[in-house]
């Protein structure tokens, strides 16, 4: 009977196939086999039982130290490693900051369109199939490089970002941080026909049962909890925007932290990154929403500092994603052992101040550091310039917004000294307006549009749920003809 219930499937979801739909019929009824991973990867074999059937490759930069740290990066549907070798920009940030990269390659015969399995709990959970098989992984990548067991973390696209979420839920004592770019909430569907309802619409779970889907995966756990980074296009309808919504409140439940922002900023692209700090004032969840932005992972192919990546299927030319997760986890100034980050640490700069700011901008002044070459500054988490000077202007800002700063000297051979104690500043001009009201009032007053019968909040398409009178949202106007949901607080 397998073949009859895979071709009932392959024809109720062939349709969707194209564009990239993380439910893919199951079965053993295959796609062309996977590419093999080439160009400088490597295949690394006799990593464990290996449970979920995977495969394994790795890239690691010439002469790295023992020490440094791990990233585990997930492929998308469709995809192979070495897809997501060549185009995630994983591989430049690797070779600039001095990591290793791990690359799982699920296939056909788990999948029939190569997809992660992050709806099963037999693969999705803690000790079970391909779950199992990429700790697995870990813990062979660490004998063979000698990587930093305090330092590994996990990224994945699409039905990857699903999966990332789900180890970030059963091995939080494996993986320092993660970053889910499409993907899915933790333990959001544990079946394959439970997994559309996660992909277009919401469960309507509030944050603490979001929360409890974490830490029912590894019960007794009392942290440190992963630091976690969200990508989300506004106009992805694969997996929809309220996906990256579910995700930043079920990761700032389990950080025991208010799903009221600490600070927005803006960065290339039309990007707003919201974060969400800690008591120590440290961010600890990121979500990072990309205006207009369909389904695939955010990358800016160029050769400067900030850009990665290359443009392919489901790799989309806005920003480069890999770059600022890498600066928000701190391989760039606090593990780095790439070129220029063998010598000795200058000290934090001092004397810190910003001001003064306005509706669009902030203006940050410190005391120059003996020694340094330039200076890395850092909003909310993200660089944001490197200055040569000891003075540095803050553009493109939201009105009436706070935001924190923090910058560190760089020596001439690129070692990044200590960062500063943070400051917050904030701009000028009237602060966003909150409106809350029913779905119908919303459309009619130009704040929400409608389709297929739900209602999308104007600019970030946020879903809010069937469009009539008995539904109720507080819609926040961020900036001209751009509203989010903001049901938890203006």
């Amino acid at each position: 009977m397998r073949p009859t219930l895979s071709g009932r499937l392959a024809r109720l979801f062939g349709r969707f196939a194209v564009s990239g739909l993380l439910l893919a019929a199951a079965g053993t009824t295959a796609l062309a086999p996977p590419a093999s991973a080439a160009g400088g990867l490597t295949q690394v074999t006799g990593f464990g039982s290996n449970p979920g059937n995977l495969s394994m490759y790795a890239y690691v930069p010439a002469g790295l130290p023992a020490g440094a740290p791990l990233v585990v990066a997930l492929h998308g549907c469709t995809q192979t490693a070495d897809d997501y070798y060549a185009n995630s920009g994983w591989t430049k940030l690797a070779d600039t900051y001095g990591f290793a990269l791990v690359f799982p390659q699920t296939g056909s015969a788990n999948n029939a369109l190569s997809c992660f399995t992050w709806f099963d709990p037999a693969d999705s959970t803690r000790g079970k199939g391909e779950a199992a098989s990429i700790a697995q992984m870990v813990t062979k990548a660490e004998s063979l490089y000698g990587s930093d067991a305090d330092r590994v973390y996990v990224t994945g696209l699409s039905a990857g970002g699903g999966m990332a979420a789900d180890l970030l839920a059963a091995y939080p004592d494996v993986f320092a941080g993660g970053s889910i770019a499409s993907g899915l909430p933790a333990q959001c569907a544990t079946s394959q026909i439970g997994a559309s309802g996660c992909q277009y619409g919401s469960l309507g779970l509030t944050p603490a049962q979001w929360g409890d889907k974490v830490r029912a995966q590894f019960p007794g756990y009392a942290g440190p909890w992963p630091r976690v980074a969200i990508w989300q296009g506004t106009s992805d309808y694969t997996v929809h925007p309220v996906n990256a919504t579910e995700l930043r409140d079920q990761w700032t439940d389990v950080h025991g932290i208010s799903q009221t922002p600490s600070s927005t900023a803006s960065l290339p692209a039309g990007t707003t990154l919201t974060s969400y700090d800690d008591a120590s004032g440290r961010p600890v969840v990121q979500l990072y929403q990309i205006s207009g932005m369909g389904h695939g992972l955010a990358v800016d192919p160029g050769s400067g500092a900030e850009q990665c990546g290359s443009t392919a299927a489901y790799f989309l030319d806005t920003v480069c994603s890999s770059y600022y997760t890498a600066t928000f986890w701190g391989l760039d100034r606090d593990g780095g052992t790439g070129p220029g980050d063998g010598g000795e640490q200058l000290p934090a700069p001092t004397g810190l101040t910003a001001g003064p700011a306005t509706d669009t901008t902030v203006s940050l002044s410190w005391s120059p550091v003996q020694g340094a070459a330039s200076y890395r500054v850092h909003r909310g988490g993200a660089q944001v310039g490197t200055p040569t000077g000891t003075a540095f202007t803050d553009t493109g800002l939201a009105p009436a917004t706070t935001y924190t700063y923090t910058v560190a000297a760089v020596a001439a051979d690129g070692t990044v000294g200590t960062v500063s104690s943070a400051v917050t500043a904030t701009t000028t001009g009237s602060a966003p307006t909150c409106t809350t009201a029913t779905n119908y009032a919303h459309v009619t007053a130009g704040r929400a549009h409608t389709g297929g019968g739900y209602t999308y909040a104007n600019g970030s398409n946020e879903n809010m749920g069937l469009y009539n009178v008995f539904v109720t949202h507080t819609l926040k106007q961020t900036s001209p003809g751009h509203y989010v949901l903001a049901d938890s607080g203006c």
